[in-house]
């Protein structure tokens, strides 16, 4: 019995592993917690049913201790009289025939009450023949409440809709549910014994097994991480899983493993998706509303189309207009029409080779019948390539060479949108795509047609009004003199600086006009408003100017005269300086309608603004102007200028008065040299208003 007997005293206890210290012996494992969570008891009888072996799972169950129990007879110690009789008979049955006996019976506890045992009875024989009775026993409600925990699971794993599968330590299937069986498209003896790897090729199993070893090491779960991938149940789509995992443990902590449980949230994930493309598309138009045509510069309205496209549309983003269409002519083309089209903006996110193969902006190109551009200009409809491929390119690309490009920078998906306003096709908004590995969808589509005509109507717009401001800058120009450097006894210089590109032209004027006995009027003027109007009604003063000045009217009264003249051309208004230069007196008579005081430059002294009346606006009426008589001496200088050369929003007058008068100190220079000046550190491009400066110099000897 030596080699069965009981353990040394120090031996091995629970949750303690037989052998040396460091691992068990002779792949001996740790004991699992369920049979003492059971609390099994043993008990041996001898034939005559006394007790001759009691376990401390008894000595609990029952409430006897060892010295108690021993060498009693079982039936009367545990139970009760009145079921004594049949305890005696199913004990002689076990005894006589060798059949054990399983079942709950009530059984007397130490304490006086009664409660029901689950037992297990067998007869054991030892090697003399002698003949004994073996009990196992645990408390009813214990193994009651372990087989509804087992059957609740078993059910709930059997029936759930999520994927459930136990993994062992070696990341090794052990068990899969049936719906982890539909999920997988595969039988569960498919997978056991198999990694994820082995039975999901098509998984990213890597990151999977990495995440549950860390789950098995740190025991920190990991909660609906996302898995994209294939399963033989579905092998031509991808699916998207909500995969969580968590340690399994016994009642002495040892890892067991890891349960897997999967979620098939494709659906989800793809109206996620979508919802979140909507809200991007929202967000892209809602910018592109506030971004494309914050002004009435046709190349700026381009480009802010191209930069809205880029990235969130495209890698890559043209804007191209029909020549005929910027020049404010309609265009149709035939089928067999090659497309004149200029490039206004090209926008590229990290792609040098697709931004070499565009048109720059500025550059007319031409694109044959067969070109995709072509098609989308011709016909007013998107041209959608979701694929390109290479025999795709030359019908992209504006050259063979250019072709070369787009292949190398990896162009894979092309979109042509037209630009359609007011019913006429105006141009066409190319995008591509090289980084984002998604080809253009419908979707995109959608998206780019919307951009495309919000840009259009912004860009139609700029069109006519650059067309209408060229117009009028064209009126002006042809109305502004063209005098020579030198005219009686003065050396003259003169400027003349359109407003910004996004303001329309103004009414801004100078002249030099010689006189009789060498005398010369020199006049600056600015029409209030902008536009053709203004250019028309300058001219129309100008030419009053001429006609009264070749009278020697005296300044005042030629202003009079204007300024009747003036009321009668639609109610405008205009300030004007007259000024008649005399150089046998070495005089100047100067008379002011309302307008910004000139500068005297004088060798030896700092310059200064002339102290005249200043006098009301040519139109308003009624208002008598006067003459204000000024010596001007050979080497002296007179500088004329319209009020857009000095005025600006973030300055005060009197502080950019004084920077003129800064500027203009100093020795004397080339009078074109202080024109550029002026114009070069006064006048911003951004500035609403333009410019007209006029400066005479009184030369030597006269």
């Amino acid at each position: 019995m030596s080699a069965t007997g009981p353990p040394a005293a120090g031996g091995t206890g629970p949750g303690r592993a037989a052998g040396r210290p460091g691992g068990p012996d002779r792949g001996a494992e740790r004991p699992s917690g369920l049979l003492d969570v059971l609390g099994v008891a043993s008990v041996v009888l001898d034939a005559e049913g006394r007790i001759v072996l009691w376990s401390p799972q008894a000595e609990e169950l029952f409430g006897y201790p060892a010295h108690e129990a021993l060498g009693q007879y079982a039936a009367r110690l545990m139970v009760h009289e009145e079921h004594l009789g049949l305890v005696i008979e199913l004990f002689a049955d076990v005894m006589a025939t060798g059949r054990g006996w399983a079942g709950a019976f009530p059984v007397r506890h130490k304490d006086g009450s009664t409660r029901l045992v689950e037992f297990r009875n067998m007869r054991l024989l030892d090697d003399r023949g002698d003949v004994y009775a073996l009990g196992l026993a645990a408390d009813q409600s214990t193994v009651r409440r372990l087989e509804r925990d087992v059957a609740l699971s078993s059910r709930m794993v059997a029936q759930s809709p999520i994927g459930l599968a136990v993994l062992d330590t070696g990341l090794r299937y052990v068990s899969v549910n049936p719906a982890m069986e539909r999920i997988d498209g595969l039988r569960a003896e498919e997978h056991l014994g198999r990694t994820v790897h082995e039975v999901l090729p098509m998984m990213d199993a890597e990151a999977l097994e990495a995440a549950a070893r860390r789950v098995m090491d740190t025991g920190r779960s990991v909660v609906d991480r996302s898995s994209v991938g294939r399963t033989p149940a579905d092998p031509g789509r991808d699916h998207v899983w909500s995969v969580s995992l968590y340690r399994l443990e016994d009642a002495f902590q040892t890892v067991l493993g890891v349960a897997v449980s999967v979620v098939d949230v494709t659906e989800q994930h793809r109206a996620g998706v979508e919802a979140e493309t909507a809200r991007r598309r929202l967000a892209l138009i809602a910018d592109a509303s506030a971004r494309i045509g914050t002004t009435l510069d046709l190349e700026l309205t381009a480009r802010e189309l191209a930069e809205v496209a880029v990235p969130e549309l495209a890698d890559v983003a043209a804007v191209d207009l029909l020549a005929a269409v910027v020049e404010g002519r309609r265009s149709s083309l035939g089928p067999a029409e090659a497309a004149v089209i200029r490039a206004l903006a090209v926008r590229a996110k990290e792609s040098p080779d697709a931004l070499a193969a565009a048109d720059p902006p500025g550059q007319v190109a031409r694109y044959g019948p067969d070109r995709l551009v072509t098609q989308c200009v011709r016909t007013g409809r998107p041209v959608l390539v979701p694929r390109v491929k290479d025999e795709d390119l030359p019908r992209i690309a504006r050259s063979p060479e250019a072709a070369v490009l787009l292949g190398r920078a990896g162009v894979h998906s092309y979109l042509a949108v037209p630009l359609i306003a007011r019913g006429e096709v105006l141009g066409a908004l190319d995008l591509k795509r090289t980084g984002n590995p998604v080809p253009f969808g419908q979707d995109d589509l959608l998206l780019a047609r919307e951009l495309a005509a919000r840009a259009a109507v912004q860009i139609d717009n700029a069109r006519w009004y650059q067309n209408a401001r060229d117009t009028a800058l064209a009126l002006q120009r042809s109305l502004l003199p063209s005098h020579p450097p030198v005219t009686g006894g003065l050396e003259v210089a003169s400027r003349y600086q359109p407003a910004g590109a996004t303001t329309e032209v103004g009414g801004d004027w100078f002249d030099v006009i010689p006189l009789e006995d060498g005398r010369t009027a020199l006049v600056v003027g600015d029409v209030m408003g902008s536009g053709i109007n203004a250019a028309a009604t300058m001219g129309r003063l100008r030419t009053a100017t001429n006609t009264l000045a070749v009278l020697g009217l005296d300044p005042a009264r030629l202003l009079g005269h204007l300024d009747r003249i003036t009321e009668g051309l639609d109610h405008s208004i205009a300030t004007c300086l007259y000024a008649v230069h005399d150089p046998r007196r070495r005089q100047c008579r100067i008379a002011n309608a309302g307008h910004l005081p000139p500068v005297r430059v004088r060798a030896g002294r700092g310059p200064e603004l002339l102290d005249l009346p200043t006098g009301a606006p040519l139109g308003v009426g009624g208002v008598a102007f006067s003459t204000t008589e000024f010596d001007l001496d050979p080497g002296d200088e007179l500088v004329l200028y319209t009020d857009g050369l000095v005025e600006t929003r973030s300055h005060s007058l009197d502080e950019r008065l004084g920077t003129l008068l800064s500027l203009l100190d100093g020795p004397a220079r080339p009078l074109d040299e202080i024109c550029d000046l002026l114009l070069r550190t006064l006048h911003h491009p951004d500035n609403h208003d333009d410019v007209a400066v006029l400066i005479a110099r009184v030369r030597t000897g006269t």
